[in-house]
């Protein structure tokens, strides 16, 4: 181990969602998520993935029209500090009916419980479109009932149908995601039905509950994917929805009823029914 590592604290004012993909795509290391933006930690110097935010950045604020505030903070400290400030900005988390916590802390007696390694994990529950998400799955997903997660990352969404008593299937474009997903499942004795890298594009059945924790445009492109995949009155949750692009989503699932919208920040989660 080497004497010192790198942490980057990156602050942002909008469009989480995207640089997370972003960092996905680029750190060979885990992240963490944080309320307004992301930690990258490393033993190796981090300039060139502030160099690569920075120009991510600029042309994200090009194609949308809009300005995106952006800070990256760069600081070398002692490896011996890592472990333990690491594990102290990890905090669990209850949501509803369940308790999302790191493999170093106790569950709750009261909640079910869902273990992550975030070493691994690139969704924690923190962020607001992953807790929204976690309430409809909270309120909607009975036992027994079938399950898709698009999208899934940590694999979080689909462990808390899992623990509810449904037969889940997943996939992600990424196929770090997946082996996370299923380590992550494997660490609280779960396992998928069937969990596999590409789009929802592949499914071949029907749901009695889809969730879709993306982004706007990406679910309006897999749209008529996403309601094919849907049993008759079943229930589809579309979430890591900015709220100016609500209206933008919801034209294209005119064909299903609006049942519930979850707001938190400027983030919107849509609950809709299959007519």
């Amino acid at each position: 181990m080497q004497e010192y590592y790198y942490e980057l604290v990156v602050t942002l004012s909008s469009h989480h969602s995207l640089f997370s993909d972003f960092l996905s795509d680029t750190v060979p290391v885990g992240f963490e998520e944080t309320e307004n933006g992301f930690i990258v930690r490393s033993e190796d110097d981090l300039e060139t993935i502030i160099w690569g935010l920075e120009q991510f950045s600029e042309a994200l604020q090009k194609a949308l029209g809009t300005t995106i505030e952006l800070e990256c903070k760069q600081i070398k400290l002692q490896n011996s500090d890592w472990v333990k400030s690491y594990q102290e900005s990890i905090q669990p988390l209850a949501i509803d009916k369940f308790y999302i916590h790191p493999t170093w802390d106790a569950p709750n007696p009261e909640l079910i419980n869902i273990v992550i390694d975030p070493a691994l994990a690139f969704g924690t529950g923190h962020h607001p479109t992953t807790a929204s998400a976690l309430r409809a799955i909270s309120k909607y997903v009975k036992e027994n009932d079938t399950v898709l997660d698009v999208g899934c990352g940590s694999g979080i969404l689909a462990m808390a149908a899992m623990k509810l008593g449904a037969e889940v299937d997943a996939c992600d474009t990424d196929p770090t995601s997946v082996e996370n997903s299923i380590v992550n499942a494997e660490l609280n004795g779960l396992s998928y039905a069937k969990i596999w890298e590409g789009s929802s594009s592949l499914v071949d059945k029907q749901y009695d509950f889809v969730v879709a924790n993306i982004v706007a445009d990406v679910l309006t492109f897999i749209a008529n994917d996403l309601k094919k995949a849907l049993k008759p009155n079943a229930v589809l949750v579309l979430s890591g929805i900015l709220d100016k692009y609500e209206a933008k989503v919801l034209s294209f699932y005119k064909d299903c009823e609006l049942i519930e919208k979850i707001t938190q920040d400027e983030w919107v989660t849509l609950i809709v029914k299959k007519k």
